[in-house]
């Protein structure tokens, strides 16, 4: 047997690989959103074996050694299926389910299994977050799929805080004073519930309506800060969650900070979610593009077919119409491919 035998082989193989390749590079230049990330691994994937199947086909050999590699190519890909099957295969499969479903996306906050964080890619078996210190935690798809996640929702949440306070102080004055706090830290619709009256306090929980949910940390705590505040200042000691020092002190003694004169902080005001959740901001913004993006396109398609159907200045104005949408979307992905390339 001569090497010439081995041609068809060795072509099949290159062509292959070259289609492989060309096909990858192509997919790295298109819209590289979730969904078509996953339909792409997918893809290369299948490529792949179906590669692997059609060099063996091409191969020199007698059937009956050709029909055994092939069985011993389908034996282990069964083997490794069913090694994998708690793992790799439950955990792809919860990613297409996830893709189906769309319970979140790329931006969004969620919290599961107490991980809160922000989504910057959801792929096959795993998606990543972006925790409160600013590092990443990649979750198993299976875990998104068997537990509950809490997502925070995109146009307004409600952002709330505990506290205790003791039974010398009347309910109506301490709702008056939370809600005053959550006032003035910048929530609308605030409201106070009674949560329990416990054995050396009352356990209030104030909350109010957030509309700019990108900076969920810095309202929880503008929120805690503006109840210590107003607290203070109306000389209402806070016994959360229990006040359990024992000191002699003369008469009605309370643990209160002094006042604290207000200082302006020099520089512009930069909230630590910018910090935190930069590459899940990043993220949410190619999102938001990539959905700009589509509806430009659509756009497009809509007007070029009213174009068609318009006769003289009705025509004229639709065309003027048509460039500034072709424009926008020129626009948009430009700022898609600097994001990507950032």
């Amino acid at each position: 047997m001569g090497l010439t035998a081995f041609i068809p082989a060795a072509l099949t193989l290159g062509i292959g690989v070259a289609a492989l390749i060309t096909f990858k590079v192509l997919s790295d230049r298109r819209d590289r959103s979730d969904s078509r990330l996953l339909v792409y691994q997918l893809l290369i994937w299948a490529g792949s074996l179906t590669l692997l199947i059609a060099v063996i086909v091409a191969l020199p050999l007698e059937n009956s050694i050709r029909g055994q590699i092939l069985s011993l190519v389908g034996v282990v890909l069964t083997a490794i299926i069913a090694l994998s099957s708690t793992t790799f295969v439950a955990n792809a499969m919860a990613g297409i389910m996830l893709q189906a479903t769309k319970p979140f996306r790329p931006g969004d906050f969620i919290l599961v299994n107490g991980v809160f964080g922000q989504i910057t890619r959801i792929a096959l078996v795993s998606t990543r977050i972006q925790t409160e210190t600013r590092d990443f935690t990649n979750l198993p798809n299976l875990l998104l799929v068997t537990h509950p996640i809490t997502v925070q929702h995109r146009e307004g949440t409600i952002i709330q805080a505990d506290v205790s306070l003791g039974y010398d102080i009347h309910h109506r004055d301490a709702e008056h004073h939370l809600l005053s706090a959550a006032s003035k830290a910048g929530f609308s619709d605030p409201y106070v519930l009674v949560l329990e009256l416990l054995d050396h306090a009352v356990n209030y929980r104030v909350a109010g309506f957030l509309n700019d949910v990108k900076n969920p940390l810095s309202a929880r705590s503008a929120l805690r800060r503006h109840m210590l505040d107003e607290l203070h200042l109306a000389n209402v000691e806070i016994t959360s969650p229990s006040v359990v020092a024992q000191r002699q002190q003369p008469g009605d003694t309370r643990t209160l900070a002094k006042q604290a004169a207000q200082r302006n902080l020099d520089g512009p005001v930069i909230t630590p979610e910018e910090k935190i959740f930069d590459s899940a901001n990043a993220a949410a913004n190619q999102e938001q593009l990539r959905q700009e993006i589509r509806a430009a396109k659509e756009a497009i398609s809509e007007s070029r077919e009213q174009v068609k159907k318009l006769q003289g200045d009705e025509r004229e104005s639709a065309l003027v119409a048509l460039r500034g949408v072709e424009q926008k979307l020129r626009w948009l992905e430009a700022a898609r491919d600097a994001g990507s390339t950032d």
